[in-house]
């Protein structure tokens, strides 16, 4: 059989593995161990020999019950199956999600057509009000971690800073954050919680940045302490002021402040230890103030040639919707 494979004889048995053999195999494999009894969520090749081995029989395939490792690592090869890996995938549960992305991709769009060739944020005339857009999102969860002695510092004979492994967990913090899609301007709200309250905090700081009387809208994600009733509440005490651009369920990648964050955790957060919680926010505002002494403008790059700029963008006002 041109596809057979062999392994070690013994017992009388045949040293070819025939196709039937190898599909039994491959059914095993395309099964998690936890459901054939043992503790293990994937296969590692030792324990699914073992198995192989401890079961072929059984099953009447007895010439597999000597089966090598390196056989069984062969034929998952030439069926490109490896069952000790797990490769993460965003199930698409939003129904509207297409709907929700043209309507943020909209948003930049009309942006974009607002920058002449120099990069200046131009103002539309015909404009009835100003509109301020901004991306938001929050990062909780920032880790305050202290050494238990100094970092010893590069010199002659080191070429690194030292450090000694063992830390400090002193609490984490949450950090909400907006980027002004038209000027680049950075703007934080650190916090030791992470609710409405938190939300609505930030959103009067936006409130009073900003002349009355213009219009602010906010890309973020539709969580629920953004629809909140206690969110509703104060938006009432503020009727007109702001809306909403919600992105769909698992559709964070277009909010452009993830982008921002991620260059954050790279330049600052990575490898910070702090004295105390303080000492971290206070790092965090400082990081802020630094961007903002050369704020970059963001802009979305990707997918924008087929949107029609001439559509009226959704947006969510009073009443808000609530968190689907």
């Amino acid at each position: 059989m041109g596809n057979a494979l062999f392994d070690a004889p013994g017992r009388s048995r045949n040293t070819e593995i025939t196709d039937e053999e190898k599909a039994w195999i491959i059914n095993i494999v395309c099964q998690k161990p936890r459901d054939l009894g043992y503790s293990a969520e994937t296969w590692t090749y030792a324990r699914l020999t073992s198995h192989i081995n401890k079961n072929a029989e059984k099953a009447g395939y007895i010439r597999l019950s000597t089966i090598h490792k390196s056989t069984v690592h062969t034929i998952l090869d030439e069926a490109e199956i490896k069952p000790f890996r797990i490769k993460y995938y965003c199930e698409n549960r939003d129904p509207d999600f297409e709907g929700k992305m043209h309507n943020v991709l909209l948003v930049y769009k009309q942006l974009s057509m607002q920058f002449d060739e120099n990069g200046q944020f131009i103002p539309w005339e015909e404009d009835d009000e100003i509109i301020h857009v901004l991306s938001y999102d929050e990062k909780p969860g920032i880790q305050a971690i202290a050494t238990t002695s100094e970092d010893l510092l590069p010199d002659k004979d080191h070429s690194t800073i030292s450090r000694d492994y063992e830390y400090k967990r002193l609490g984490t913090l949450s950090l909400l954050a907006g980027i002004d899609l038209q000027t680049g301007e950075a703007i934080p709200l650190v916090s030791e919680t992470h609710n409405s309250r938190d939300y609505i905090e930030f959103l009067k700081i936006l409130d009073n940045k900003y002349p009355k009387g213009d219009k602010i809208r906010l890309v973020l994600d539709n969580l629920k302490v953004h629809t909140s009733e206690e969110t509703k509440k104060y938006l009432a005490t503020v009727p007109g002021r702001f809306d909403f651009v919600f992105t769909p369920k698992h559709g964070s990648w277009l909010n452009m402040i993830e982008g921002f964050f991620s260059k954050m955790t790279r330049q600052m957060l990575r490898g910070i230890r702090v004295k105390t919680k303080a000492e971290l926010a206070e790092r965090i505002y400082l990081y802020f103030k630094e961007v903002n002494e050369e704020p970059v403008v963001f802009h979305w790059k990707y997918n924008l040639d087929d949107i029609d700029v001439s559509e009226e963008i959704i947006v969510d006002t009073l009443p808000l919707k609530e968190s689907s």
